[in-house]
């Protein structure tokens, strides 16, 4: 396994070769890759920021008639475990599935489809453990998409274009920010010099229809993948007999082999916990520390957003290729970390709308960082196994992990210490999870 990001194109034979994995690029045509790939990440992501973000807390709060932060962390929490598992496991069975239409294609289209099934009988769920219960199965079938669509990387892509396509991939994140923010809350025109809201449609979708919308982005985004950049056929690929002790060892990475892979995994764990433990409680945060208004709170959570993930943009198509440039990672990882914890301050300090304003700047700058080498030092540092999805799966419950417990974790530190203490405790978490990277010795 190459474990230091190659050349810079045209100094070396080898920028070329294909992922950790040893999987054959030949045969697929990269170019779709390009347009699919982050298109299914901006529809999976449409799950985490459009659903977890503004559909739960709004659902939650009509349910119980108040915005009840231990509400939201039960119906976030509950069934947890199921979509935690759902990445590696359909990413091993897709490691081991043989059929003409290769070996991701069905699990995408059999995750996206139930998934998006359940995300329409989450609309009108009625009480916080049918929510919860929903929830869960809607995050067991859609990790499970992400688990088969992220393998793609690895499967197709040649090194050398890690950074670039990490940083494609990363834009899932922001680019869902926008999208969801202006469909369900809107922009109010005034921030861009103009009248009325911009998006929005009346809260249309801030609801049952918000849910439909939702469901047949992912189904399209699915589909669009599988037809535009399909597999190769798997057919010929060597089956190995059924082991179930094999099988269920499958979900285990040892440290003590792979220390590599154990502090990386752990690193982007902390890192996305602390971006998502604020992320999650936008609304309530707005709502109960910034003071915003009820009838206002849609269309001024839409512009924090949007501004946050415009300068995630902007941030990670100016590093990603850069970082492909400079063949360095790590010294990214940790300029994120130090950045996301200064920007945790303005906030605490300027405890205002602009406060937030500055805050979702300069926290965007610098999670945009990150999102450009993310993907490409974890796969940098996978292990040399034939089970490439399965591992990328271990590697997704770094980055789906954190959403699932986070609104958890808020709820305990809202609970402990008010909403006042959440930005320093992120900020911690965030650095802590940063400076974990330097334990990965093989990648610079």
């Amino acid at each position: 396994m190459s474990t230091t990001l190659p050349n810079a194109p045209g100094t070396a034979p080898d920028t070329d070769a294909p992922g950790p994995a040893g999987a054959e690029t030949a045969g697929y045509r990269l170019g779709p890759l390009y347009l699919t790939l982050p298109l299914a990440n901006i529809a999976l992501y449409m799950i985490w920021i459009g659903v977890g973000s503004f559909l739960i807390p709004f659902q939650v709060a009509q349910i119980t008639g108040s915005n009840d932060t231990d509400a939201l962390s039960t119906a976030s929490t509950t069934g947890a475990v199921l979509a935690t598992v759902g990445n590696p496991l359909f990413g091993l069975l897709s490691d081991r599935t043989r059929s003409r239409f290769g070996r991701r294609t069905p699990w995408i289209l059999l995750c996206a489809g139930v998934g998006s099934l359940a995300l329409v009988g989450q609309a009108h769920a009625s009480s916080i453990a049918m929510l919860g219960l929903s929830w869960g199965v809607v995050q067991f079938f859609l990790n499970g998409y992400m688990a088969a669509s992220t393998a793609a990387m690895p499967d197709r892509v040649p090194a050398r274009r890690y950074g670039v396509f990490s940083a494609l991939v990363g834009l899932g994140i922001p680019l869902a920010t926008i999208v969801a923010s202006l469909i369900i809350g809107g922009v109010p025109g005034e921030k861009f010099g103009l009248s009325g809201t911009i998006g929005g449609f009346d809260g249309r979708f801030m609801g049952t229809d918000g849910y439909y919308l939702i469901a047949a982005i992912v189904m399209a985004s699915a589909l669009v993948f599988v037809v535009v950049s399909p597999d190769k056929s798997s057919k010929d690929l060597p089956r190995e007999p059924f082991s179930a002790k094999e099988f269920l060892s499958g979900f285990w990475v040892s440290p003590r082999r792979y220390p590599d892979f154990a502090w990386a995994f752990c690193s982007r764990f902390g890192v996305m916990l602390g971006y998502w433990i604020i992320s999650v409680y936008t609304m309530y945060l707005l709502a109960d520390y910034i003071g915003i208004a009820g009838e206002d709170l849609g269309a001024v959570m839409g512009f924090q957003l949007i501004v946050n993930a415009l300068a995630t943009v902007a941030a990670s198509m100016l590093v990603g290729p850069l970082v492909d440039r400079v063949g360095r990672l790590k010294p990214f990882v940790l300029v994120c970390g130090v950045g996301s914890a200064v920007s945790l301050a303005i906030p605490m300090l300027s405890a205002t709308e602009t406060g937030m304003t500055w805050f979702q700047i300069v926290n965007g700058v610098f999670f945009g960082t990150y999102m450009a080498v993310d993907l490409a030092l974890m796969t940098r540092v996978l292990p040399p196994a034939a089970e490439v999805g399965k591992n990328l799966g271990l590697v997704n419950i770094a980055a789906a992990g954190p959403q699932i417990v986070a609104p958890t974790v808020a709820g305990w530190i809202v609970d402990a210490g008010g909403y006042d203490a959440m930005f320093p405790i992120s900020a911690a978490v965030s650095l802590a999870g940063a400076l974990l990277v330097l334990g990965v010795k093989g990648v610079k």
